[in-house]
């Protein structure tokens, strides 16, 4: 099996006001906001450029659930597909079903303290 997980994909949080975090997060740490957050940009170790999203969400969502948290983590993965079938040979708990989208695949899984997990096989050249 290929690498797991590649290196972080975003940091997803709830907010009261997503548009007055988005303005904060702008005006006093310079991020790039748009209507989804900031997109930072890295090279991996080949050169490939790579995105990591950051996104507030209204403290309402229920794109987090079914953790309770009020945050979840979004991790790169290789292979998600091949990846998700390993996890729940091992026992994981699978979320939902796989999304596939031009700027990737995405899945989701539950920690062993029930935080929920986004895990994406992503495609950067899209975002370019």
């Amino acid at each position: 099996m290929k690498k797991r997980v590649t290196g972080i994909g975003g940091l997803f949080f709830k907010s009261k006001d997503p548009k007055a975090a988005k303005d904060w997060y702008n005006k006093h740490l310079g991020f790039n906001t748009d209507d989804y957050g900031c997109t930072f940009w890295t090279k991996d170790k080949e050169g490939n450029d790579c995105s990591t999203q950051w996104s507030p969400f209204k403290d309402d969502t229920k794109y987090f659930e079914p953790s309770k948290k009020e945050f979840m983590f979004n991790y790169r993965v290789e292979n998600l597909h091949e990846l998700l079938a390993a996890l729940k040979e091992e026992g994981v708990t699978i979320v939902g079903k796989v999304e596939e989208y031009d700027y990737g695949k995405f899945g989701w899984i539950l920690d062993n303290d029930g935080n929920k997990i986004e895990l994406w096989e992503p495609i950067d050249k899209a975002f370019l």
